[in-house]
């Protein structure tokens, strides 16, 4: 067994409720490998941002499953949210910032924009009727190469 890797996988039902819990669950995954402050809180918000879009999006409010396996090597998290939900039909149209299907929820249509802005990969696959599985990597220890404040 390479000791540089470690996964885990979890899968509950697609309740508002539980997107908490996800972000929490892979916030703990994620402390292995000695994040920053701010970098966890750029995963929990694009977690945060996945599951609400599998809820919102893909199930339409109704019960079903959710699974987000997470994965890590060396300094890199990598996690897939994964729903069987109604899919979307024009990928590249739903990442726009701004788009959303269900303005009537007010919702502001960010959901992609914010995981490409807090993650340093973004994909997603995506077939109508058969589900999405958003894809993201977040590479720790980013730009923490020394410190910035130098001793009198």
């Amino acid at each position: 067994m390479n000791r540089n890797t470690n996964e885990m996988e979890i899968i509950f039902d697609s309740c508002s409720e539980n997107e908490g819990f996800a972000r929490v669950a892979v916030a703990a995954f994620l402390t292995q490998l000695n994040p920053t402050i701010e970098e966890v809180a750029d995963v929990k918000t694009a977690v945060s941002e996945a599951v609400t879009n599998a809820i919102i999006h893909g199930y339409e409010n109704e019960v079903h499953k959710i699974s987000i396996l997470c994965c890590t090597e060396g300094k890199t998290l990598e996690i897939a949210v994964k729903d069987n939900g109604r899919g979307i039909e024009d990928i590249e149209k739903a990442m726009q910032p701004m788009f959303t299907t269900k303005p009537e929820l007010e919702r502001s249509g960010m959901g992609f924009a914010f995981m490409e802005a807090f993650m340093d990969g973004l994909e997603v696959e995506s077939a109508p009727g058969q589900g999405t599985t958003v894809k993201m990597k977040k590479i720790i220890g980013k730009g923490r190469a020394g410190w910035t404040i130098q001793p009198n």
